[in-house]
């Protein structure tokens, strides 16, 4: 069900600067990665490159099988004014099969309101979405990707400035995607969440400081490697040649 996410050697790039370089390693599928690091490290850009929003400057970044992603954005980039109703922002996670000529059917409006169900937005199908706050905005989202029926899931900041309530019912969610088998990456702070929920952890400060088992990875020599590479960093270094791999 899940997909494998290989990268060797990435390196992305603004305006010729890298972002993040020499990325290398592997999402199994049916992994449940959290991408930790300090403010700055390349976490968002990693995962965009991931969801294809980025073009590598180097290196390559392989999904297979090659679609069935399903993306979640920072709330900072979602327009919230836009007057649409909670079922149509979910029904838009069925955006692949329905298109834009044809109509949701029962069974789509049927796994919409589970959906809904299971994040704890019964009955506010017809609500719109402006009137939402923070954290069942959060849901409804949620509640969408769940209808994109993906392999591969992708999460930027999920929790950011919502409640401890929402946190543990969608990482309920979150629990649930791992169990079907999907494969699920999501950039995270808490390191607390992320040494309780999630197996693995990739540790990102610009370059590539651990990825494997987090109780492996997130040790105090590596969160402190972690920040002293994120305060070095020379954000209009150009770009570097490629390390050998091993």
């Amino acid at each position: 069900m899940g997909a494998r996410v290989a990268i060797r050697d990435l390196t992305v790039a603004y305006d010729g600067h890298p972002a993040i370089h020499h990325i290398a390693g592997c999402a199994m599928p049916g992994s449940l990665t959290a991408i930790v690091g300090p403010n700055g490290a390349g976490k968002s850009t990693l995962v965009k490159a991931i969801a294809g929003m980025l073009r590598p400057a180097g290196g390559t970044l392989e999904r297979s099988p090659a679609g069935g992603i399903a993306y979640l954005p920072q709330q900072a980039e979602i327009e919230r004014s836009f007057p649409i109703t909670v079922r149509d922002v979910v029904l838009l996670g069925r955006w692949q099969s329905l298109g834009w000529h044809r109509a949701a059917g029962a069974a789509d409006l049927a796994a919409a309101e589970a959906a809904l169900d299971a994040v704890g937005l019964g009955h506010f199908e017809g609500r719109p979405v402006g009137t939402l706050s923070v954290g069942q905005f959060q849901r409804m989202l949620f509640a969408r990707l769940m209808l994109q029926d993906a392999p591969l899931i992708l999460l930027d900041e999920p929790f950011a400035a919502v409640d401890t309530r929402t946190v543990r019912d969608l990482m309920k969610v979150v629990g649930s995607w791992h169990e079907e088998g999907r494969t699920v990456l999501a950039v995270l702070h808490d390191l607390d969440l992320v040494a309780a929920s999630f197996p693995e952890t990739l540790l990102l400060a610009r370059r590539l400081v651990g990825w494997g088992p987090t109780s492996e990875v997130l040790t105090p020599a590596n969160l402190a490697a972690a920040r002293e590479m994120a305060e070095a960093w020379d954000e209009h270094a150009a770009a570097c040649a490629a390390e050998a791999l091993p």
